[in-house]
């Protein structure tokens, strides 16, 4: 599959985008023997890159995941030593070096994305982006109205940090509790656990359903299966998010 110099490079680990340009412009890569240029596409399996003169090795097969984490397992792909807690790559059988996209709560479930594709992981964590999660949160006392619209203005946690608007819905009730269905951009460390703390709500379950354009669908816990061709574009390109978001 041809595919830019400079994305070939990046991807086998000699650096960012532009830097491997500039190794480019500098006359440091070849193609075939002959002097590659800016802008040059070329088959990583089928043509002989070099880089001052030695051959890069193939770049890493991206693969991507998506995992139901179920509670109790860390979203972390190594623990402290001693820790002898689950782990979210204990879960997935695959011999690719891969990471989760992002954090979920030891106590929390739901959507966890592996990948080893660092451009996608940097552009769903990066505040600038911009990307939704979504989770479906079982609270033990249903809300009223104040605490409903006090939530989605933005509430003042313990460290003083006001965590910044959101889209909160009562969903569902459950016999004494309720449902509510969170859509938020932030991703501080339990935010939404300390969000109900302040507002007086225990919470009781918490269901990441959404990341992105990436959805939980019907994974069931412990369950994991690769992302199709057309799931990994949307997150790269973000191209259904307010379609999907406003069914």
């Amino acid at each position: 599959m041809l595919e830019r110099l400079q994305k070939i490079l990046a991807q086998a680990g000699y650096g960012s985008r532009r830097s491997c340009e500039e190794m480019i412009l500098a006359g440091r890569v070849r193609v075939n023997g002959s002097l590659a240029v800016l802008g040059q596409k070329a088959d990583p399996l089928k043509d002989t890159i070099t880089l001052d003169g030695k051959p890069i090795p193939a770049a890493e097969v991206l693969i991507y995941i998506a995992l139901h984490k179920p509670r109790n397992v860390l979203s972390t792909v190594e623990n402290e030593p001693g820790d002898g807690r689950r782990n979210v790559r204990d879960l997935v059988d695959v011999q690719e070096n891969i990471h989760p996209v992002g954090r979920l709560d030891y106590e929390s479930e739901g959507l966890v994305l592996m990948t080893n594709d660092g451009d996608l992981t940097n552009r769903l964590t990066h505040p600038r982006y911009g990307h939704e999660k979504e989770y479906r949160v079982l609270l033990a006392k249903r809300p009223d109205q104040e605490q409903i619209e006090t939530w989605a203005r933005g509430v003042v946690l313990e460290d003083g940090y006001k965590t910044a608007p959101v889209d909160v819905r009562l969903e569902a009730t459950q016999g004494k509790g309720a449902w509510v269905r969170v859509v938020m951009q932030e991703g501080r460390k339990r935010q939404i656990r300390e969000t109900c703390k302040q507002l007086g709500l225990p919470v009781v379950r918490i269901v990441r359903i959404r990341l992105g354009t990436l959805r939980l669908g019907n994974l069931k816990p412990r369950q994991w299966r690769y992302l199709t061709k057309a799931e990994v574009d949307e997150l790269k390109t973000g191209s259904s998010l307010n379609r999907r978001n406003r069914r």
